[in-house]
Order: structure tokens, then sequence, then C-alpha cells
């Protein structure tokens, strides 16, 4: 008969209450059934659910940004408290603040650095369409560089509207809506950096 187990329960089903029915699997009856989905939505699914931001913080709207990872709004609920340093690391972009005409070309190629798909969030209005800062210094809008999923406004918004905005494209995503046009590549223009070179 050999060694018996000296850690094998003595007793397997309780003296109080019922022994639970075993079920089987598979059981084509509908209690049990197996769950159906198209693949292309749970990766998406899967996508809007662990996204992460990249750190481009320009201005005063930065803080808001700062604000929506603490513990007060806690961005970590949908899945996007990694904030990564590396653009290669990240698959959103939120762009918080102004940009100048000399951050033009480091923005496209932050953005180019990103892998596919990548999404940008257009955070305030100095981004979404130059705000208050009507003149030559200022891109007005940085949709004009790269293209822009979904814009918040407000003037800083509040963490509570990227809050909303970040749940938009969390839809969007979910609903597979494709990214806008490529503005550079749409237009044929050539984005030229301080230095010179092209972008």
């Amino acid at each position: 008969m050999g060694v018996k187990n000296p850690w094998e329960p003595v007793q397997t089903v309780s003296n109080s209450q019922t022994p639970r029915q075993r079920r089987e699997l598979h059981v084509k009856n509908g209690e049990l059934g197996i769950l159906t989905t198209q693949v292309n939505k749970l990766i998406d699914w899967g996508r809007s659910a662990s996204l992460w931001p990249a750190l481009f913080g320009l201005a005063c709207c930065a803080i808001e940004m700062m604000a929506t990872s603490a513990d007060r709004f806690d961005i970590a609920r949908f899945g996007a408290e990694v904030y990564r340093a590396s653009p290669r690391q990240a698959d959103l972009m939120i762009v918080a603040g102004r940009c100048s005409i000399k951050m033009a070309p480091v923005l496209r190629q932050i953005y180019d650095q990103m892998p596919e798909p990548k999404w940008v969030i257009s955070m305030g209005a100095c981004a979404s369409c130059g705000g208050i800062f009507n003149n030559y210094a200022i891109v007005q809008g940085v949709d004009k560089i790269i293209p822009v999923d979904v814009f918040i406004p407000g003037c800083p918004p509040t963490p509570d509207m990227l809050l909303f905005g970040f749940n938009e494209l969390q839809r969007k995503i979910r609903e597979g809506i494709p990214n806008p046009p490529d503005p550079l590549k749409a237009s044929g223009l050539k984005l030229v950096g301080p230095v010179g070179e092209e972008v």
C-alpha cells in the first residue's frame, strides 16, 4: 500500500453543509457559457485600460496634469499612472501647455519616436488653439504639428477635465475610432528645427 501522506485532509466533506454539486466546465444549456468576442475588441480594450503617457508638460497645465496623478483624483484607476520619460515606452502624449515655435520640432520628434499605436491629448486652451497667446511665438494649436485625438478646453483645465478627456480617449480606443490624419504628412510640409535639420 505504501506510505500514507500525513498532510492529506482527514475529511473532505463538511458535516454541517450539504456538499456542492460538481459542475462541468462547458454546459450548453446557457448557465455557464463561453465568453465570445472579437480579437480586435479584446486588444482595444487592453490598450485603453493600460495607456502609458509620455511626460510633456510645457506650462501651467502640467501642474494640473501632475495633480491628476495624486491621490485625490488618481489616474491610476484607469491604468495610466506610469508616466514614461522615454517616448519609446509611451503610447499617449498629453501636451499640457503652450507650445512655442522653437519647441514645435521637439514635440514632433518625440511624437515620431513613440511606437504605434499612439494617441495625443491636447490639454488646455494654449495647446489647443494658442489661448491668450495670439502672437508669432506660440503655435496656434498643436494639431498643426501632430494629430490630436482629444482636445480639453480650459485655462488651466482641472484634473477632473483631464480625467474626462482621458475617458473619452478610452471610449474612442474601445470603439475602434481611427486617429485623425497627420497634418504634416497630409500637407506635405516639413518641420525644420532650430539647428536647421528637418524633422
